[in-house]
């Protein structure tokens, strides 16, 4: 734990001492420096589909804020795919399911061509010509089955997952129900910090909870050496004699103006 070390009156000494910052200190705290907290969520899918960039689905790490509001799920950020329905033609390709040649109107899906009778859900047996389907672990379900079964439910909107997934604190998440608290910009893959449960990004933590060295004006992050003096938080390496510049860290110093 950092000292805090008395100013000194101008013209007598003191003497600073050095500590490592364990973590971020809270601008105005007068005590306690908080353990680490900044992490890294991971960025999944189910194991294949096609995924759109822009995704704009719901929630956060709890209700984070009733000012963001319920977020709705957008559909564009979907694994849900449907099929091509192709005429009757002079193409005879093979049927992904019976390998037989195909002789008449097919589908078209995930590259390859399907007698429209043969292309069922692998759970309920229901055909998929119509409706929207999702590829999973090499087998094919309807859209209703996948959800049922294999779609993640959101840590935020409770709604099942059927885009990009972010695992984070031990849950998942829609793309857009993992945001900041501050900004309410989706985290995605990007570094965060817990602050009372709740993640912000880097930009809003420091602005929010860093303690800024007087000396530079940049953070003080953890694993940083810094001390405190006359007043403010220092890197080791700023707290330096105005004159000759050397570190001042374990030095009787003297404060003027």
């Amino acid at each position: 734990m950092p000292e805090s070390l008395d100013s000194p009156a101008s013209g007598r000494p003191g003497v600073a001492s050095l500590t490592t910052a364990a973590a971020f200190k809270p601008v105005g705290s007068t005590g306690v420096i908080k353990s680490p907290s900044w992490q890294r969520p991971n960025q999944a899918v189910p194991s294949t589909g096609r995924i759109s960039n822009s995704a704009t689905s719901s929630g956060s790490v709890a209700p984070a804020s009733s000012a963001l509001g319920q977020p709705q799920p957008s559909a564009q950020d979907t694994l849900v795919q449907r099929a091509e329905h192709i005429p009757a033609g002079k193409r005879t390709p093979m049927c992904a399911h019976c390998n037989q040649v195909i002789r008449g109107p097919f589908l078209v899906a995930l590259g390859k061509s399907w007698h429209p009778e043969e292309f069922n859900c692998a759970h309920c047996k229901n055909t998929m010509a119509y409706i929207g389907f999702v590829e999973e672990k090499g087998a094919l379900y309807c859209e209703l089955c996948y959800e049922k079964f294999f779609a993640p439910e959101c840590g935020r909107c409770q709604r099942k997952i059927l885009g990009e997934v972010i695992n984070a604190l031990k849950q998942t998440w829609h793309v857009s129900c993992f945001v900041c608290v501050a900004c309410g910009k989706p985290i995605r893959n990007n570094v965060f910090h817990l602050e009372d449960g709740e993640p912000y990004c880097e930009t809003d933590y420091y602005a929010l909870f860093g303690t800024i060295c007087h000396g530079c004006e940049f953070p003080i992050e953890a694993g940083d050496m810094f001390l405190e003096a006359l007043g403010y938080t220092w890197h080791d390496t700023c707290f330096v004699c105005s004159v000759c510049c050397e570190s001042l860290e374990g030095q009787t110093f003297f404060s003027k103006k």
